[in-house]
């Protein structure tokens, strides 16, 4: 008796997917192409699908371009809308403190996160619901 409750509470625990798994699908993706403003601004776009389920955090888009030791992040635009339909982005940083950034090779990054608060101004976790990191090429038009 004891063993078939064990093993019907053993089949449920591995057969049970969390609804998360299956019902919502968040995808990302960055341009392989940054460019660089006259103007000293790096500008990064791309496209994202947002159907996060949780109402328990704000979602957030961070791009990053990485070339030689340099790396630099911005969060994009706008607000990142959880509709579940395809929308592009755009993140726009100063190089004041990046100046080394150049034409060239470099890696770029794009996180669509879900930003947890336990109250307060500070994060209590950060999870990521999608990622694209491949290389690029960042293009100056100074």
């Amino acid at each position: 008796m004891a063993l078939t409750a064990l093993s019907a509470l053993a089949a449920a625990a591995v057969f049970t997917a969390p609804a998360a798994a299956t019902s919502y699908h968040n995808s990302i993706s960055v341009q392989p192409y940054a460019h660089i403003t006259p103007e000293g601004t790096i500008t990064l776009s791309g496209t994202y699908v947002c159907a996060d389920p949780s109402p328990a955090g704000a979602v957030q888009l961070m791009a990053v371009v990485v070339q030689d030791s340099v790396r630099l992040g911005a969060n994009a635009d706008e607000e990142p809308v959880c509709d579940g339909a395809v929308h592009e982005w755009q993140s726009h940083a100063k190089l004041a403190w990046t100046p080394d950034l150049h034409a060239g090779d470099a890696d770029v990054e794009a996180r669509l996160q879900r930003v947890n608060r336990a109250g307060g101004i500070m994060p209590k976790s950060v999870d990521t619901l999608a990622e694209d990191v491949h290389g690029a090429e960042v293009v100056d038009h100074r």
